[in-house]
Parts: C-alpha cells; structure tokens; sequence
C-alpha cells in the first residue's frame, strides 16, 4: 500500500512542488477529523516522516455540530500524543472568521477548515497541507458536478495538487484504507451524519456508486481510464488557451479583433485565466461569461458593469477591467 501511494506522489504530487514530498523534508500538515480516512492518511505521513522524508504535524478543527465532536477531538489528541506528532485544534465558535450560513453545512465547514489550516500553515511554517481525499471522493464528486453543471476543468474532480493543498490518495479505494486499518488494528472514529441521505454526496454514495459498481465490476478501472483521459485533454486545452491568450493579451488590455476570432470554447476559457490574472472576484458561470463575450465582441464602446466593484471598458479596439471604488 505504502509502496503504490509513494509511486502516486512521486509521479502526480512531486513533480509538481518546488519541495518533493519524497526528497524535500516538507513540513506537512494533515487535516485530521479522525474518521477512517484521515486515520489512515496520518499514518502513512507519519511512516514518511520515521524515514527521515518529512516533518509531519496535524489540524483538526471542531464544528461544534454534533454532541460527538468533543469525543473526536479528544480522539485526535490523543492519536498525536501517542505518535509524538503536534496537533492544532480550534472550535468553530472561535475562528476569527465569520460567514452567513448559505443553507450548505458542507459549504460552511469547508471554508472553516480552510481558512483553519491556512491560519496554522502561516503561523507554523508549513509547507502543505495534507488532505485524506480517496478514490470514492472522486468519483462522487465527478457525479455531484456533473448534476449541477461543469465544464470540462471541473469534470476532472479532484486535482492531486491545488496550491499548497496534496491529496496523496486519490488512487486509494476506500476498501483498501477499511481493509488496512482492520489488518493493523488501527482505531477510527465514525460520524454517522455520512449515512444521512440530507446530503447529495451521500445519496450518491450509498445508491448510485454500489448501481455502478454491480452494473460493472470494473467500474473502479474505467472510470480511472475515462478521468485520466479527461485531464490529458483538458491539459491540450489549457495549453491552447494559453498560447490564445498570449495572442489576445498585452499587459492587462486585450485586443477586440484577435478575441472575435477565437473559437467560443476558447473565448471562455481566455476570459476567465484573464479575470483570474487581473485578480478579480466572479462567478464562471456560462452566462455570466456570455456576457461579457457579447460586450467585447459588439461595435459598442464605453463602459459595462458587470459586478458591483469592477466593470470592462472598451476602446480603440482595445478592452480592459476597470475597478471602481465605492
């Protein structure tokens, strides 16, 4: 098991950090809530750091939200004190960070951790930060996208590496991490909140993932090969945008004319690696990015807003984002 995982980081996650997992010595922060896969991870990481291959620490931040979150955060300590590993524990209720609820406990608890382990990964040096998504994450976030609408970016799923965030086990079935944990007699903590159908990954989880898996006992298999063939051509793509861009783009202002003659797949994505390098807040939804297509495309000059604190000028063949201060 170590010995695939190792194999994963050194050809997805290594290659990719200026400090390799495997010959760096990062210093690693595992995001623990002590359920079965985290467990699992934090014990691979904490066989990585006895080799001599990283510095490992944990986080583990309590939601408040059910009466079994003071016993898991206790699990968690007491994990670490064990393995002599230093954990960071906080309580909701005390995140300097406030958010309205959206109607989305998954939304809500994710902004929390995140901002969570950005806060430690500051303060304590921390190179990356660990997280224990598998295989089944994967493909129920593949299907969870899919319903709601995506591109072809986001039918990719989960990347291995997304800024200082690793994701070492996105080759790992959650069978393989129950099946090593029962054979090590490695202990865990259960939320039973996973068995809610109130939650669309779970409903996906527990009827569609087993429909598939019994329509075809090498589900597991062909949905890598569908996935791996899906990044290598959104990879193409993005390397075509990228020279489109290059094309379109002096500085910060583009060019009318070379924009109206890209193909409209590669407009869109043009456009949002340019609102993205202009540092701008939006949302990449078709429409939103029609919209502003239709402005730069048209004879019209002037000004369009289209957000509430930036608008795109246009003039002289030229076009730009424009802030404006309230």
């Amino acid at each position: 098991m170590l010995k695939k995982i190792k194999e994963y980081i050194k050809n997805h996650i290594d290659t990719k950090l200026e400090k390799p997992i495997l010959t760096g010595k990062p210093h690693v922060l595992v995001g623990l809530s002590g359920g079965p896969d985290s467990v699992f991870l934090f014990h691979v990481l904490k066989s990585f750091e006895e080799e001599g291959l990283i510095k490992l620490s944990a986080a583990h931040l309590n939601h408040g939200w059910r009466p079994e979150a003071v016993e898991e955060a206790l699990f968690c300590k007491k994990l670490c004190e064990r393995h002599d590993v230093a954990i960071f524990v906080e309580h909701i209720k005390d995140s300097e960070f406030k958010i309205k609820f959206n109607g989305s406990k998954e939304e809500v608890g994710r902004f929390y951790r995140r901002r969570f382990f950005e806060r430690v990964r500051e303060q304590n040096d921390v190179d990356y930060v660990a997280l224990a998504h598998h295989l089944q994450d994967q493909q129920e976030t593949f299907f969870i996208r899919m319903i709601r609408g995506c591109s072809l970016a986001g039918l990719t799923a989960i990347k291995p590496v997304q800024g200082f965030y690793i994701r070492p086990l996105l080759k790992v079935a959650k069978s393989e991490i129950l099946r090593y944990l029962e054979d090590n007699g490695i202990e865990y903590v259960t939320d039973a909140s996973n068995e809610s159908d109130d939650y669309l990954r779970n409903r996906i989880r527990k009827y569609v993932m087993p429909a598939l898996s019994q329509a075809d006992e090498r589900f597991d298999q062909k949905f890598q090969t569908t996935l791996d063939t899906l990044e290598q051509e959104e990879r193409l793509l993005k390397g075509v945008a990228d020279q489109a861009y290059e094309r379109v783009f002096e500085g910060s202002r583009g060019c009318k004319e070379a924009f109206g003659a890209l193909d409209s797949v590669l407009q869109k994505r043009v456009l949002v690696k340019w609102l993205c390098e202009q540092d701008v807040k939006f949302c990449p939804s078709t429409r939103f990015l029609e919209e502003i297509v239709r402005f730069v495309v048209s004879d019209r000059g002037g000004a369009h807003d289209i957000h509430k604190n930036w608008q795109i000028r246009k003039k002289s063949g030229k076009f730009w984002i424009e802030k404006l201060v309230k």
